[in-house]
């Protein structure tokens, strides 16, 4: 067998070798870039789970601070008068001044003071005061919540940067093996040209009697 033979089995032998291994390859490829398209699909859903279950906890504390800043006169007047007129007129205001006032009504009637100045002037302070109460408390209690929302947000906005990180290096390695599988194949199709280029030497070299 002379070497031009010989030279033309190896080559058709390379290039077989190098198609299965590009294909090998590619395959390899498209099964990691799909295992990372699972992976950032997988990633994004249990993002999205974490946002849709906090969500409602955001949403109040929104709500919250929004009447924080209403009784705090921050929303302008209106919105403070509203808020205030709300909690004077709420249930419990008027069961704690209802039970407050017959309870001063009583102690002036067994004192014998009940139209008294002592009498009146409690009466007339004792609204206002439970109003007042009432207002801080309210604000405190909005307090709560505020803070619960915001513990909640920040709870999203943590989730969601890690996530996008988590997203981005799945990417990258999707990125990584399709670009590996294209250059696997770039590769199988510039074997056949390269064997017939060393064919063509090999032939070159017998045309002058090398061999």
């Amino acid at each position: 067998m002379s070497a031009l033979i010989a030279g033309a089995i190896v080559g058709g032998a390379t290039i077989v070798s190098s198609v299965i291994n590009a294909y090998s390859a590619n395959q390899a490829a498209e099964t990691q870039a799909n295992a990372a398209q699972a992976g950032i699909e997988a990633t994004t859903s249990q993002f999205d789970a974490m946002q849709a279950l906090l969500n409602p906890y955001v949403q109040a504390g929104n709500q919250s601070l929004t009447a924080q800043q209403d009784l705090a006169g921050l929303n302008g007047a209106e919105a403070q008068q509203a808020a205030i007129a709300g909690i004077s007129s709420s249930p419990e205001m008027l069961a704690m001044t209802q039970q407050g006032e017959n309870a001063i009504l009583q102690q002036g009637s067994a004192t014998g003071g009940l139209r008294g100045g002592n009498t009146q002037s409690a009466l007339a302070q004792f609204r206002p005061q439970v109003l007042s109460n009432l207002i801080n408390q309210q604000y405190g209690r909005l307090g709560g919540i505020t803070q619960m929302g915001q513990a909640s947000a920040a709870g999203v906005g943590a989730a969601g940067m890690q996530t996008g990180a988590q997203v981005a290096d799945l990417l990258g390695q999707q990125g990584a093996a399709v670009a590996g599988g294209q250059l696997a194949l770039g590769q199988a199709a510039a074997a056949p040209f390269n064997t017939a280029a060393q064919y063509a030497g090999l032939y070159g070299l017998n045309q002058l009697g090398v061999f």
